[in-house]
């Protein structure tokens, strides 16, 4: 017979097979676990619209950080949550404060088991403003040029605790410059930034701002976060961040912009995050628990496509999940 096609199904005629051909697999180190840690004391309390996930107050941590290390994930991004806010977010920077707090308190428990996890520090005002906004408010929207120093404090309360990376989501102009300078400036010229560079103003985020009582008490965010329907928009976003010293970006939210994250591999050679965020956590959860989908399947074939995608690292709900059933669990 004179075969005139292609007999691609020969290599997916087993299991094994299959495994062997595999151009893409999701490991749990490239995992990066999001943890909510709030004021007060003893206070583990389930997040009622993110199913599994919790916020912590910083002596409750430990259990947390056990089974992030137990379960060989890659390290962990912290948000705070204040007990008290004002107008300039005053919170965000205060060594004292929830995050601060937070680190110090991780690496210390880690410390002495013998373990070091890795913590990334989202730096942004929204969750310590009184308004909700990401930065300084003037004359009826956020002033760009004012809210960058208040970050970069942020940032360096953050790194003088011990983070090891840290992560402006604020989508301010020049914000990963300011950062980068004023760590420099104080002798961390090592601490990294990740760049929350394309971040997208989306209907995706609900879930979160529930989480960490962040929303804004009037108007929205599509002044400063990226408009959805912008792609080439985005890939000029990443490319600003890489300028100002950025040493990792980030594209988020992840499923309905994976054109954007594969463009984004295709331009820079610096380290690539997604954010799997939260209302794409909470929709497998709803719809596994109505018997609609199998999530284990889905949580799998999800993550598999941002690493497709160009992805290096993945910022996800799923992760300790993921690790659960990678051991067979």
């Amino acid at each position: 017979m004179n075969e005139k096609f292609a007999r691609l199904r020969r290599l997916r005629q087993s299991e094994g097979m299959r495994a062997l051909v595999a151009e893409t697999a999701v490991r749990t180190d490239k995992l990066i676990y999001p943890i909510f840690v709030r004021y007060g004391e003893n206070v583990k309390e389930e997040i009622e619209s993110m199913p599994g996930v919790y916020r912590y107050s910083v002596d409750r941590l430990g259990e947390i950080a056990d089974e992030v290390l137990a379960a060989g994930i890659g390290g962990v991004l912290l948000f705070g949550i204040p007990e008290h806010k004002d107008a300039c977010g005053s919170g965000a920077w205060d060594e004292d404060g929830v995050v601060p707090r937070a680190v110090r308190f991780l690496k210390e428990y880690c410390a002495k088991r013998g373990k070091n996890l890795l913590i990334i520090a989202d730096i942004c005002l929204c969750e310590y403003t009184s308004h909700g906004h990401c930065g300084m408010l003037e004359g009826g929207g956020v002033d760009n040029d004012k809210s960058l120093p208040l970050h970069a404090k942020a940032a360096l309360a953050a790194a003088k605790a011990g983070a090891d990376i840290v992560a402006p989501s604020s989508m301010m102009d020049g914000v990963v410059a300011a950062i980068r300078a004023a760590l420099d400036g104080a002798g961390y010229a090592n601490t990294p930034i990740l760049g929350y560079s394309a971040k997208f103003a989306s209907a995706f985020y609900g879930p979160f701002r529930d989480a960490a009582d962040s929303a804004p008490q009037s108007g929205d965010r599509k002044g400063y976060q990226m408009d959805f329907r912008n792609g080439r928009e985005a890939l000029r976003e990443l490319a600003a961040d890489e300028a100002e010293g950025a040493d990792m970006l980030m594209v988020k939210p992840g499923l309905a912009y994976l054109d954007v994250l594969s463009e984004a591999r295709k331009n820079t050679l610096l380290p690539l995050a997604v954010y799997n965020v939260s209302g794409e956590y909470s929709m497998v959860k709803a719809a596994a628990a109505a018997g609609m989908l199998d999530e284990r399947k889905i949580v799998t074939e999800i993550l598999t496509a941002f690493f497709r995608a160009g992805a290096d690292i993945v910022i996800t709900y799923h992760a300790l999940d993921f690790a659960q059933w990678s051991r067979g669990e």
